[in-house]
């Protein structure tokens, strides 16, 4: 598989600019505290954002094939770092609120746990890195 380019550009103070391949971009600030105007968002906020997309991704993927009718999906991220430098997330909690209807709690939570567990790159990468990764699943039925 081929590499991803990614372009980061220095605009000032402790701003910069992160270009991707496919054209796209997002602007990463620290805090006031750090030196940041908080113009932008964190780069470890980035990370939990990446987990989010991608295993939402792969849920809305493995509910269409169900032949679901995926109505919304929100997705609440909490985690927590360690004390040292560098502070790494040490545990994450995903909070799932799906509503969709021809398709059971069973199988939207199993969605879900095949997810995080077998498809989404970005949770196999934390892992990977001992990061504990939870989640949990509301579903509303509708």
């Amino acid at each position: 598989m081929s590499s991803q380019p990614i372009q980061i550009s220095w605009k000032g103070n402790k701003q910069f600019l992160a270009n991707s391949s496919t054209g796209h971009s997002v602007l990463m600030d620290g805090p006031p505290s750090a030196g940041g105007l908080d113009a932008g968002t964190r780069p470890m906020e980035m990370v939990l954002m990446g987990l989010a997309g991608c295993a939402s991704f792969d849920v809305v993927t493995i509910l269409q094939k169900k032949k679901a009718n995926l109505t919304s999906l929100d997705v609440n991220v909490t985690a927590t770092r360690k004390d040292q430098i560098p502070a790494v997330f040490e545990n994450i909690v995903l909070a799932f609120k799906i509503s969709a209807s021809g398709v059971s709690e069973v199988a939207v939570e199993k969605a879900v746990n095949l997810s995080l567990d077998k498809y989404c790159s970005v949770a196999a990468m934390l892992r990977a890195a001992g990061v504990e990764i939870e989640a949990n699943v509301t579903f509303i039925e509708e």
